[in-house]
């Protein structure tokens, strides 16, 4: 644990449409990569972590745990991201922490965006369907993650005001008005996964 008392965390995505690593220390970010991307994240990927390593001053002897996206998101995505944080955790001794990219595309929202709403965290699968995950505007899971054709979307997301995160946001609520739905909003950072926001939510746990 560094001196302040707040944990030093390194945190990494690869598994949606990005490439992003984030430092947390000292209670906040120090330092963040971010790189939008449909492929490539096997060659981006480390060295952002040396990048942003570098530029937090620290060592990975002063951190105290790493974090990664658990997915879902691209098949070759995850399994980078996974395996090179397993890999430092284990060459470094460090503790891994895995969160969701649902749980990161929604908490990329703001409080005051979630206020009297649900979220609908949408990730694109690249198929006809989507990943879909719904929380309460507290950010608690209001059911178990799934993939929802993109023509029954508006009977899997909870009724009421809405609003959409993850990067088939865009997309859903064109569906969703297609059907005639209303009530749903896009978030502002709505988008792939970001280290940054995964760092912070680490830092909570």
């Amino acid at each position: 644990m560094t001196a302040s008392g707040n944990p030093a965390i390194l945190a990494m995505d690869a598994a949606g449409g990005a490439c992003s690593v984030a430092l947390w220390a000292s209670g906040g970010l120090v330092a963040r990569r971010f790189s939008a991307m449909a492929r490539g994240q096997s060659e981006r990927l480390v060295p952002m972590i040396a990048e942003v390593v570098a530029e937090w001053g620290g060592s990975f002897e002063t951190l105290d745990a790493l974090a990664v996206t658990t997915g879902p998101g691209g098949f070759t995505g995850v399994r980078i991201g996974l395996a090179t944080a397993r890999g430092l955790a284990l060459a470094r001794r460090l503790p891994l922490l895995g969160i969701s990219s649902f749980e990161v595309s929604a908490a990329a929202s703001t409080a005051a965006e979630r206020e009297g709403r649900k979220v609908a965290a949408m990730i694109d699968s690249k198929r006809s369907d989507v990943f879909l995950q719904c929380f309460d505007a507290a950010l608690r899971p209001l059911g178990p993650p799934g993939e929802v054709a993109r023509a029954r979307l508006a009977d899997a997301v909870p009724a009421g005001p809405l609003l959409l995160t993850g990067d088939a946001a865009a997309s859903g609520l064109a569906g969703l008005r297609a059907v005639g739905r209303g009530g749903a909003a896009v978030a502002a950072a709505a988008g792939a996964a970001d280290a940054a926001v995964l760092a912070a939510r680490a830092a909570l746990r």
